[in-house]
């Protein structure tokens, strides 16, 4: 897919109606509601996942992050939530996505790709043929404890702009963005959208001038 004019942007970890009303203030497209998690940072009680997503106004996406495997797991938990979007963070296979189309119809599939090394190009072409967006993380799924999200690193660029090139789905860039390299990363990988959690915070709180930083240099319309 061609790289957009301007980058879409997901604000991630969003812990609170107010962190995700600031987020939607500052150019946010999309905000993230991470849900339980073997590791990382941003996971947050179902009850608040729900009360968050209902307080979203449209057509702002919520997006669930779920660790679950299980298709009959996830449609619960984005059923529960009320969610637009779903954001599977390990590995799944071709029958849970197509599990998915028929439990969450009208909801927006997500599927990380963690660039650990250049056979994420082959794994990303994998998911693309099944999925609505993939989006690529520095996660590692097949460490002993997975981390599979929030890890604050910035993975091989080089790799994310092929597979951002090769695939005909929206790409999302994550891993490690922060308002001094978010202009850069723009660049050199051209993603349909951006995905920052851990470099718009401080102390685990959503700072409004850091996410006004990162908007500003990665060219995100901001509302008044």
């Amino acid at each position: 897919m061609d790289a957009p004019r301007f980058p879409r942007l997901k604000v991630c970890c969003i812990g609170s109606v107010a962190e995700a009303r600031l987020a939607v203030r500052l150019g946010a497209d999309a905000v993230g509601l991470v849900g339980a998690m073997p590791s990382g940072p941003g996971v947050i009680p179902d009850d608040r996942i729900a009360e968050i997503a209902r307080a979203v106004p449209p057509p702002v996406m919520t997006v669930l992050l779920t660790s679950a495997t299980d298709a009959d797991t996830i449609a619960r938990q984005a059923d529960a939530a009320g969610v637009s979007a779903v954001q599977i963070v390990d590995r799944v296979g071709p029958a849970v996505w197509a599990r998915l189309r028929v439990e969450l119809p009208g909801r927006s599939l997500w599927q990380v790709v963690h660039v650990t090394g250049p056979e994420a190009v082959a794994e990303a072409e994998r998911v693309a043929r099944h999925v609505d967006v993939v989006l690529l993380d520095s996660g590692d799924p097949a460490a002993e404890v997975k981390t599979l999200g929030g890890t604050g690193r910035v993975h091989d660029w080089r790799i994310s702009r092929l597979i951002r090139e090769r695939l005909d789905v929206p790409v999302f860039l994550a891993g490690g963005l922060r308002p001094g390299n978010v202009a850069e990363a723009v660049r050199d990988v051209g993603p349909f959208g951006l995905d920052v959690c851990s470099g718009v915070r401080t102390d685990g709180a959503l700072g409004e001038s850091k996410l006004a930083a990162f908007a500003a240099a990665a060219g995100v319309q901001q509302l008044a």
